[in-house]
Parts: C-alpha cells; structure tokens; sequence
C-alpha cells in the first residue's frame, strides 16, 4: 500500500470523501488524513526497534576522545542505538557503555585509564575513553527513522508523494490512522484503539524471529562440543 491507497482506504471505513490525491492536495480532510500517517509512522518507530529499520554503521576511530556526530558516523536518518552493538573489529572486541555522565566524569577526572574502552553519548556525539588508536575499524547497529521510501527506494522520515511506501507494517498504519481520525473528531474511539494496539503487539510479536529463551541458562544446543548422531550403532 502506498500513502494514496491507505489514505483512501480510512477514508472508506471512516465514510468520508476519498481523495483522488493526497500529498499537495488542497482537500483539508485529505491532508489531515496525511498527517494523522505521519504521526502514526512515527510513534511506531519510537516505541519499538523495527528489524525493517535496524541498520549498520562503520567508522575509522581517530586518536581523540570525540569520534564524530552520530548522524556522521551514522547517517542523518539515526534514531538511536541499538544496544550493545559497538565492536572494534580490529581489537575483536566490545566497546563498553554507555557511561553515565559522572561514570564518564570520574574516568575523565582518573590519571589512570585501563585497558577497556568504554563510549558515551553526549550531545548527539560519540566520545571513547581512553582515548583510542587511530585507524582502527569499530561498527555498531542503529535505528535508522526513515520508516517510509519513496516508490525508487529513497527512505524518508515522513511521507512527500503518493506513491511513497512504508517499511513499517501497513495494516498499522492504517489502524492508526483511523483511530487518531475519531479521536480528533470527538468520536467514540474505544475499540478502535483496542484494536490497533492488539495488532501491534502482535506484529512486533512476529517481527524478525525471536530467540528460544531458557529458564536454565544458554542453550547448550550452541555451546561447543562433541556432538553424537541421533541412531544406532554397530558395538
């Protein structure tokens, strides 16, 4: 579905005109329609890390403890980090953090700095301590907010065409977009909400596989060992 159909779409269930157009149309509906779907793309990218969203970032460490801006070291579309991401690749290990404002002030504050390296994130920057080697190889995952594309695959934070299309689930879109419509409207919304939020859980239920998780520790299906064939054999 792109921004055209599920604009059209609420506008069915909702028994109001359906637009034959929606970005640059002057029809005040259709446009109020068009933002209740900027809002609800966005609310959906707040409140859980989408696997459609989920990217990667690498970066060359220099010798300072600022690294650069994360929308550098990144893109202009990060939303936020994903946790314990950060690796250096060239050490083949994790970069500990975040630290918290007095963890990093205490270390800043320290004249003895270990072996660790540990990140914060201040201002939208990325700072290491202690103050790393340069030319080393580090990569982390973020959430990028680009939660729609155009229809040649150019992701956007917010709708600008028609044709636009959502990496976001559709049928939350347009859920969304309908109950947002009757509450701004003064309406009964109740079960429409209900609706919606069930299918969200359900959808980020579903999203990208999850782990079997074990009351008793790790799987040891994933530990190494010797493994033995399930069969018989010739004693």
């Amino acid at each position: 579905m792109s921004l055209l159909t599920v604009v059209q779409s609420a506008a069915r269930r909702l028994g109001i005109a359906v637009p034959t157009s929606v970005a640059g149309s002057s029809d005040v509906q259709a446009l109020q329609l068009m933002e209740f779907v900027t809002e609800e793309g966005q609310d959906l990218t707040d409140r859980y890390p989408w696997a459609r969203l989920q990217t990667e970032a690498t970066f060359v460490t220099v010798a300072s403890t600022l690294q650069g801006a994360m929308t550098t070291l990144a893109s202009s579309n990060f939303q936020y980090l994903l946790n314990d991401t950060i690796w250096n690749r060239s050490k083949r290990r994790p970069i500990y953090g975040g630290l918290s404002p007095e963890e990093w002030q205490r270390f800043q504050a320290s004249p003895v700095t270990g072996p660790i390296e540990q990140f914060r994130i201040r201002g939208g920057n990325l700072y290491f301590t202690p103050i790393p080697t340069a030319g080393e190889t580090c990569a982390f995952e973020y959430l990028s907010g680009n939660w729609c594309e155009s229809n040649l695959g150019v992701g956007h934070d917010a709708c600008t065409a028609d044709t636009d299309v959502f990496r976001l689930p559709e049928r939350l879109i347009l859920l969304g977009v309908i109950w947002r419509w009757k509450r701004s409207k003064g309406l009964a919304y109740a079960e429409d909400f209900r609706l919606y939020e069930t299918e969200v859980a359900n959808a980020q239920g579903r999203d990208a596989g999850k782990p079997r998780l074990s009351l008793d520790g790790s799987p040891t299906d994933r530990l190494p060992g010797i493994v033995v064939p399930q069969g018989n054999w010739n004693l």
